[in-house]
């Protein structure tokens, strides 16, 4: 679980690590962006939902929570048709359907029009851009891995802090339903990037000249499965897969209440807002810097433990956090929230990456998406329920932060005890194995020269008889 994996693409293709893989990663920068910023940015809007719906924080909480738990829950569906149809047409449809889940809910009349709407049908687009975004990023990355899983993530705070004041300032000037027709039109983005999706086609050999190259690329990886189940035999797949799903329990929480916990000590909206920005900040030049230190020589092979340090690093920002009381005391919190943020988005898919490698993490990230799903859908409505009891954002925050630490420790434990441990006895049994089987061929191979030479004086001494 801790150690990489060299990865090729289908049928044997090697991961360029350049080239077309540069538009690649621009193409999953701005989804990830889409993808992770606009739950977050919406939340912008939730004072306007709740004078407009006349709900609670826990009923506009659900509206988050929802496309979260889309975006995680289809991660089969996304797998299966990744696998049947490619990463390209799967996500060209996806940004239809995120545009026009935005653009129905402009026309909503109930909450639950917004439910539908923007959790469910814009969820949805965006999932089937985000998962076929990261399985092609990891097609085209092997080696600059690590750096690239970090500056496509940094797509999400670039976009949080280009769409949360955005959205503040299309709610001044449009109302709420303008601001999501505008934000429609603006997800129609993602059909661009899925375009730059351009499958690798492998080799062509003397017998495939006068083939396609997607006649040629499918040749090459007959009976590929669907969805992949096997990854369920992984002790390290099943411990990243507990440790992740109650790890989100608390992960999404603090950046969808820090906005209305500055407007609850009293704070204008713009300056509330602001908090968003200046968390996206901090978390946009995190990202990029943590994918750096991933990839270093002696870091890469112990990446899970980097993993585990990043969640408790959050999980106790969350705890701390919970005691600020002002605006200074929340800017901190969002500078340090930022930082760790910024670690745990860069390494989550990373160690994902490592732990099943290319051919199965098609199928590894659907199954994942889909156990933190329920996760996700449980976390902010169930902070949302203790706020509306409680009317104390202090416990939010607090709960949230056991949440991750809680995470953490079961990530870093179930590797040190459970796999790590287990994984050195085969590997030294290899080695053994491999010294025996390296000298036998080099006997073969000697072997095979001594014959050579004898034969070859053998006719040379015939030749001089003959003369």
């Amino acid at each position: 679980m801790g150690g990489a994996v060299a990865d090729e693409g289908p049928g044997g293709v090697k991961a360029p690590d350049g080239g077309w893989g540069w538009a690649v990663l621009l193409g999953c920068f701005v989804i990830t962006g889409f993808s992770y910023a606009f739950p977050k940015a919406v939340s912008v809007f939730f004072k306007e939902l709740i004078k407009e719906f006349h709900v609670g924080y826990s009923d506009t909480a659900w509206i988050s929570s929802i496309l979260l738990a889309m975006l995680y829950g289809t991660g089969p569906l996304c797998s299966v048709l990744v696998n049947r149809f490619g990463c390209r047409p799967v996500m060209m449809v996806g940004g239809i359907f995120a545009s026009l889940g935005m653009v129905l809910a402009s026309f909503a009349t109930t909450i639950v029009h917004i439910y539908l709407s923007v959790g469910v049908v814009t969820g949805l687009g965006l999932a089937l851009n985000f998962q076929p975004s990261l399985i092609m990023l990891n097609r085209y990355f092997s080696e600059k891995r690590p750096l690239a899983n970090g500056l496509a993530a940094a797509g999400s705070p670039v976009a949080l802090c280009c769409l949360s004041p955005l959205g503040q300032i299309l709610q001044y000037r449009y109302g709420w339903r303008g601001g999501f027709l505008i934000l429609g039109g603006l997800l129609l983005n993602c059909c661009a990037c899925g375009a730059l999706m351009r499958p690798l086609a492998p080799p062509r050999k003397r017998g495939d000249a006068g083939l396609p190259a997607t006649e040629t690329e499918k040749k090459a990886r007959p009976g590929r499965k669907l969805l992949d189940l096997s990854v369920f035999r992984d002790k390290g797949f099943v411990v990243y897969t507990v440790a992740a799903s109650v790890m989100v329990l608390g992960l999404f929480v603090p950046p969808v209440f820090v906005v209305n916990y500055a407007k609850g000590l009293g704070y204008e909206d713009t300056h509330s807002a602001l908090l968003l920005t200046v968390l996206g900040f901090v978390d946009m030049f995190a990202r990029p810097l943590c994918g750096v230190v991933a990839g270093l020589k002696w870091v890469r092979p112990r990446c899970v433990y980097f993993f585990s340090f990043a969640m408790i690093f959050n999980g106790v920002t969350d705890l701390v956090g919970s005691q600020a009381h002002n605006y200074g005391g929340l800017v901190v919190f969002c500078m340090f929230f930022g930082l760790s943020y910024g670690m745990v988005g860069a390494l989550q898919f990373e160690v994902l990456m490592a732990i099943v490698g290319t051919d199965k993490f098609p199928s590894a990230i659907g199954l994942v998406l889909l156990m933190e799903a329920i996760a996700v859908l449980l976390g902010p409505p169930g902070a949302g329920r203790l706020l509306d009891a409680t009317h104390n954002y202090m416990y939010v925050f607090l709960l949230a932060g056991c949440e991750v630490v809680l995470s953490a420790v079961l990530m870093g434990a179930g590797n040190f005890l459970c796999i790590a441990k287990k994984r050195r006895d085969p590997d030294d049994a290899a080695l053994e194995m491999a010294a025996p089987a390296a000298a036998e061929e080099e006997q073969e191979s000697l072997g095979k020269q001594t014959e050579e030479k004898r034969e070859e004086e053998g006719r040379e001494n015939t030749e001089e008889g003959s003369s």
